[in-house]
């Protein structure tokens, strides 16, 4: 597993935002590391449904893209509110961090993004059976639209290499590179 850090802070985490091409496993590893951290999850992508009441896959049809971001933008500026007053581990939509309004706030933000990558091939071949990926039609335009969004995932304070590891040995190389400790919860 290859990591790059872009920023080293003393400052204290207290959240992070796991970002980075659909299938590149942020659920997963979101909630396997907020569960070691004794933080809460966030899945953004499952907040926006909950808000408007339907699937991405019939907010993309009846809103299109456009009508997508702006949910997201509302859902993104509500869990930055939460996050001020109890940490999290969100999983941002593949989208969301590379949209320039959402990016500012992110970085204003001080929380650190960590960027989970993959080979767009692997990450097609966890996505292509899924039917609720409205962007993920064929290869070619998966490939571009990874290849344009990646140098965007880069800005992040972190990058994982993700290709064949599992959600746990992730979360664990967040952990480290971060320099978080896990929690012990309560049962």
């Amino acid at each position: 597993m290859t990591h790059t850090s872009t920023r080293h802070s003393k400052k204290p985490i207290n959240g992070l935002f796991l970002v980075g091409f659909m299938g590149s496993g942020k659920t997963s590893v979101g909630q396997v590391l907020s569960q070691r951290l004794g933080w809460n999850f966030v899945d953004l992508d499952a907040r926006i449904e909950v808000r408007q009441g339907c699937s991405i896959t019939e907010i993309f049809r009846n809103l299109g893209e456009s009508g997508f971001r702006r949910g997201e933008h509302e859902a993104l500026l509500e869990l930055l509110r939460e996050m001020k007053a109890s940490p999290a581990v969100a999983a941002l939509g593949g989208g969301a961090f590379v949209q320039a309004e959402n990016f500012r706030l992110l970085k204003a933000s001080g929380v650190p993004a960590v960027f989970l990558d993959a080979p767009a091939e692997e990450l097609w071949e966890r996505c292509r059976l899924e039917k609720h990926r409205p962007l993920a039609q064929n290869l070619n335009q998966f490939r571009q639209l990874y290849e344009s969004r990646r140098p965007l995932y880069m800005k992040a304070a972190l990058r994982i290499e993700t290709s064949g590891e599992d959600a746990e040995t992730i979360a664990d190389e967040i952990r480290v590179q971060l320099g978080l400790t896990c929690q012990r919860k309560e049962k």
